[in-house]
């Protein structure tokens, strides 16, 4: 990769591809081919000796039980094969944070200072970097897909690139690398704070390169974005927060993703601070504020809804929102336990993501949910095996805007993974158990297979494209810092 530069620059890094142009987009043509499953995870039930046919379009063309070997060409996948696992919330230049960020005490705030710096030297060519690695460690523990919640926009100070869109570009580019689909959720970031009276405070400098100005500006330049042909990307959008967008900015977002039928996200009380500071801004909590200004919908997704109130709990749920729940960094950070139960029986589907990376392991956060929750509540079995399974894929594809996506059925995405069986961690329930012993026994580490559009992008634990991924994120970790 060429060196980090200060001056903007419209092009992609010089040693990557265009998403349209790269062989190894998950999209991209592939052959039919034919994969017989020693297990899979079946519409909530685990079944033994499936096989399941792949198309030129990179689409599941059948899946047919009972088939006690595998026949002659088909390729075997001994384990319990799952549809490919939905990060439904990413920011992918967070993963250098990891292990920094873990010394001495703090917050939710002291982290972030943290994490301003880092977003102060990333480029176009470092962000493709990073981009990769994470996206090829993603694949490597079974993740198919990845909703990135992308805000860092411009050059430092703020000035635009030559191409207002090459940090978005560049991860939408890595992605077809590490040969993962992924929905830039390009995020409107437009103020540091509420401000007097709401009308809310100007970036400061350590926002400047996130901030578009205005929702004019950002929904300008969000409207420029190319995703590609082979059809791994796609675009959606998000409000970083209520403090980060003021009131009267809320409505454009979201009327210019209901225009395009596209997902929206929004980061809502996470923290308790925002919450006091909305309170004394606005007179209502952040709910209130998004449900007034028409962001909450069926397309829209929450994440974390850590501290809400009852009011807010049924304002999700009546209207049907997503919530994106990702336990590794909300106990990482110290945030709290969000009231995942009863959002879910409000009405609200959940979804899962990894966020800042302290882990890249969805199988960790499925299983979280239910074990944070077992600890608040002092009783077991919130949520079955097969019910986090489906935040995990199915519902999680869903959220990013992928709903041909998340199951093992005709018609759909030829993306799936395969987890270990005979692991030191899985090893000894019998078949039928193998879906309760991967939610709550394995991690990313006994992910042996991830299969995207058809093509093997991980196998036998090895990526197909990255040769060496810790090298790459040692690589790209180590030149921002």
């Amino acid at each position: 990769m060429t060196p980090p530069s200060a001056k903007p620059s419209s092009a992609k890094p010089s040693s990557t591809a265009s998403p349209s142009q790269t062989s190894r987009s998950a999209a991209s043509p592939a052959p039919s081919r034919t994969y017989w499953c020693s297990l899979a995870w079946l519409n909530g039930t685990v079944e033994p000796d499936v096989l399941v046919e792949t198309g030129g379009d990179g689409r599941i063309t059948a899946v047919r039980t009972g088939v006690g070997a595998p026949p002659q060409g088909a390729e075997p996948l001994r384990g319990l094969t799952v549809p490919g696992l939905a990060n439904a919330h990413s920011h992918a230049f967070h993963r250098a944070l990891r292990g920094t960020v873990q010394v001495g005490s703090g917050t939710f705030w002291t982290w972030r200072e943290m994490m301003y710096q880092v977003a102060s030297r990333l480029t176009p060519d470092s962000a493709y970097d990073l981009g990769r690695a994470v996206y090829a460690e993603m694949a490597l523990a079974g993740i198919t897909c990845v909703g990135e919640f992308h805000y860092l926009h411009h050059a430092p100070g703020g000035r635009p690139y030559d191409d207002p869109n090459a940090m978005g570009h560049a991860l939408i580019a890595a992605a077809a690398d590490a040969g993962i689909r992924i929905t830039l959720l390009d995020t409107a970031y437009l103020a540091s704070g509420f401000g007097r009276g709401g009308r809310g405070e100007p970036p400061g400098r350590q926002q400047s390169r996130f901030s578009d100005g205005t929702a004019a500006a950002w929904a300008e330049r969000a409207s420029s974005l190319r995703a590609d042909e082979n059809g791994h990307a796609r675009i959606g959008a998000a409000i970083h927060s209520v403090r980060a967008v003021p009131a009267r900015e809320l409505s454009p977002v979201a009327q210019w993703a209901e225009e395009r039928s596209a997902p929206l996200h929004v980061h809502l009380s996470e923290q308790t601070a925002e919450n006091d500071a909305c309170q004394e801004a606005h007179g209502c909590t952040p709910t209130r504020l998004l449900a007034d200004h028409g962001v909450l919908g069926r397309r829209t997704t929450a994440v974390h809804a850590t501290h809400l109130t009852g009011e807010d709990v049924k304002l999700l749920g009546d209207a049907s929102v997503g919530v994106c729940m990702c336990p590794t960094t909300e106990r990482d950070l110290a945030d709290g336990i969000g009231p995942a139960p009863r959002l879910e029986r409000a009405g609200a589907t959940l979804s899962l993501g990894s966020d800042s990376h302290a882990v890249v392991d969805l199988l960790e956060e499925a299983r979280a949910l239910e074990l944070d929750e077992r600890l608040r509540t002092r009783t077991r079995g919130h949520w079955t095996a097969a019910q986090l399974l489906r935040a995990a894929t199915e519902d999680g594809h869903r959220t990013l805007g992928w709903p041909e996506a998340g199951r093992l059925e005709a018609g759909m995405l030829a993306d799936f993974t395969t987890v270990a069986t005979d692991s030191v961690r899985t090893v000894g329930p019998a078949p039928r158990m193998a879906a309760e012993a991967a939610v709550f026994s394995a991690t990313a580490a006994d992910i042996r297979h991830t299969v995207v559009g058809g093509r093997h992008v991980v196998r036998d634990g090895r990526h197909a494209y990255v040769q060496d991924v810790p090298a790459a994120l040692a690589e790209a970790i180590g030149a921002l810092h």
